[in-house]
């Protein structure tokens, strides 16, 4: 770009805002009269500059404004032009990493209760170690079998296995811990790159960290934890700065594993095709890598796929998809998808929803935020899809898997898992954007960047002081205020059932056929002296083998009931068609010989009759 003015060109204009054209107009008499007087004396003009002596012009004309420079932006998704880390940003990664490690790490092994789920995972992953198969059980393709897999790939070469941390779900905690530290760097890394903000980035682990939902569901054993870390590494290799083969590769990769560990993943789906879309656009390679990327995630679930063909367990007999009449004599994943798709639960909004008695209860905050906070994004996104393309991607990740929640469908209180994090994301992103265009007057310049960091700060501490928040103090059902449950170090609620267990192996012989929960199969099924007859009632009315082998479906032949927590609404809830009529009846024909309480959590033993 040229430095002198061309007759074209419009007035110039100085730095104070006045019109330069006059300046130029006498620098140019000043440099025609020296010209025509050095003619005159027929001397050649001096060019070189001394101390004492200058051009004319050097002296008498003042150099023209020039146009300020076109710089490269600074940030943009789509070019994957993303501000470097910095040392800012590397102490608020550590601080992040630290504080997942004290939020999720203490008071592991005591809170929550062991969970049946995290009982049914653990149980299977013990099959693939002791018998190298999916399940101790009849593998219906409830779920895909790559999270206890998995677990099974980590117990496997413990000193201890499934007892290195003092029983098999111990054991599984421990990785969960180990997941949501790996979790929280992608995730930290993730919406810095859709933000270009080290503040959004720490805003949104902070909330991942410390919300009591996330420390709740993330310290269990669960399929949807295993789930989101490969997610999460699939998005941020479709985040890295330049779009490579490998990046392309390994995203596509993770992507069809986390589908494999569970097939909820499909909700997130559309978000990562779209960003990859923006990012391969208009580049040489672009109908390759949009080829490989499906390519790779279609992989695992082929392999999936192709376990269930080979074993003639893809299609049911006589393709009959009726959902009144089950396949009897074999399982088809097929048909266990299409059972799946038509269950229906009804409304989460409804006073006995589960958001209603289980999630908002847990964090009013974050839910309520995160969802403003994802329509905010959704607005921003759309937009300006060019400038905007990350509030426009984890606007979407929120709400395709919160209109997979709302659908309808069968939804545990578990399943809100993986909403977390990406209701994170869309609050720490909003926050860096409200407060960069809170202070753009010269007034608050000189204060913007201490502000930015100041309102989050102070926002944080409210939420860990605050009894209302139930981060770090709440209420209790006597009214006082006293540490939250998930750092109370007088609460064990595991240790109530290490009792029940305790009683078990005390009082019950080892041959004694028993009706239980899952949370306690492995301690029964892996710790001497064994109890190869106790099964889980959902097991001992579902699976011919135990069914009608064991039990024959006669009240008479079970001897000892196990109660969990919640394991007599279970059965309630299961009984629509009276499969666990027999049970129930069992029930009524026992007597308690053992019970502990603790809050509103009860554990029983009966003894029938």
């Amino acid at each position: 770009m040229s430095d002198n003015p061309t007759p074209s060109r419009p007035a110039a204009v100085d730095a104070e805002g006045r019109n330069t054209a006059d300046k130029h107009t006498e620098a140019d008499k000043h440099t025609a009269a020296d010209q025509h007087t050095a003619a005159d004396k027929n001397t050649a003009p001096d060019n070189r500059a001394t101390p004492d002596n200058g051009t004319a012009a050097d002296k008498n004309t003042e150099a023209p404004a020039r146009r300020p420079r076109r710089r490269r932006p600074r940030f943009s998704v789509e070019r994957g032009w993303f501000p470097p880390l910095g040392n800012k940003g590397r102490i608020a990664l550590v601080a992040s990493l630290l504080t997942g490690l004290l939020t999720h790490g203490y008071h592991l092994f005591r809170y929550p209760l062991y969970l049946t789920d995290e009982g049914i995972y653990m149980q299977r992953a013990w099959s693939v170690v002791r018998e190298t198969s999916l399940s101790p059980y009849t593998y219906d393709y409830d779920h895909a079998p790559l999270g206890w897999i998995t677990l099974a790939g980590w117990i496997f070469p413990l000193p201890k296995q499934f007892e290195t941390f003092g029983n098999a779900i111990n054991t599984g905690r421990f990785l969960m811990l180990l997941v949501h530290v790996v979790a929280v760097y992608l995730l930290f890394e993730i919406t810095r790159r859709l933000s270009g903000s080290v503040l959004a980035a720490t805003v949104t682990s902070f909330l991942f960290n410390v919300s009591p939902i996330a420390v709740y569901f993330q310290r269990q054993v669960l399929l949807d934890n295993l789930m989101m870390l490969w997610l999460l590494l699939s998005l941020f290799m479709l985040l890295r700065r330049e779009v490579t083969i490998r990046s392309v590769f390994g995203g596509g990769l993770a992507l069809g594993i986390a589908l494999i560990t569970k097939e909820n993943a499909i909700f997130f789906v559309p978000s990562f095709m779209y960003l990859l879309y923006r990012r391969v656009k208009g580049s040489a390679s672009s109908r390759f890598t949009s080829t490989l990327w499906p390519f790779a995630a279609a992989t695992p679930i082929g392999a999936y796929v192709t376990y269930a063909l080979l074993k003639n367990e893809l299609l049911p007999s006589g393709f009959d998809f009726d959902l009144n009449n089950p396949p009897a004599d074999h399982v088809s994943l097929l048909y266990t998808l299409w059972w799946q798709l038509n269950r229906n639960q009804g409304t989460l909004f409804s006073h006995t929803g589960l958001l209603q008695t289980s999630w908002l209860v847990r964090d009013k905050f974050l839910l309520i935020a995160g969802v403003c906070a994802m329509v905010m994004c959704l607005w921003i996104g759309t937009r300006d899809r060019r400038r905007n393309l990350g509030f426009l991607i984890a606007g979407t990740l929120a709400f395709g898997y919160a209109f997979y929640l709302v659908r309808g469908s069968v939804v545990l209180d578990f399943y809100v898992t993986p909403l977390i994090p990406m209701l994170a994301l869309n609050i720490g992103m909003i926050t860096d954007r409200l407060l960069k265009g809170s202070f753009a007057n010269r007034f608050m310049r000189g204060a913007h960047s201490l502000t930015r960091v100041a309102v989050p700060s102070f926002v944080a501490v409210l939420l860990l002081v605050s009894p209302a928040s139930g981060y770090l103090v709440h209420t209790n059902t006597e009214g006082r205020t006293q540490i939250a449950d998930q750092y109370q170090s007088k609460i064990n609620l595991t240790g109530m059932q290490h009792a029940q267990i305790a009683w078990v192996r005390k009082h019950v012989p080892p041959n004694s056929r028993i009706i239980m929960d899952d949370d306690l199969w492995g301690e029964l099924h892996d710790v001497r002296p064994f109890y190869p007859y106790a099964h889980s009632h959902w097991n001992a009315s579902s699976d011919p083998d135990v069914r009608d082998k064991l039990f024959k479906k006669k009240w008479q032949n079970v001897d000892y009931i196990i109660m969990s927590n919640k394991m007599r609404k279970s059965m309630m809830t299961n009984n629509s068609d009276g499969r666990e009529n027999w049970i129930l009846q069992a029930l009524r024909n026992s007597t308690r010989v053992w019970s502990e309480t603790q809050g509103n959590i009860k554990l029983e033993i009966y003894r029938v009759q």
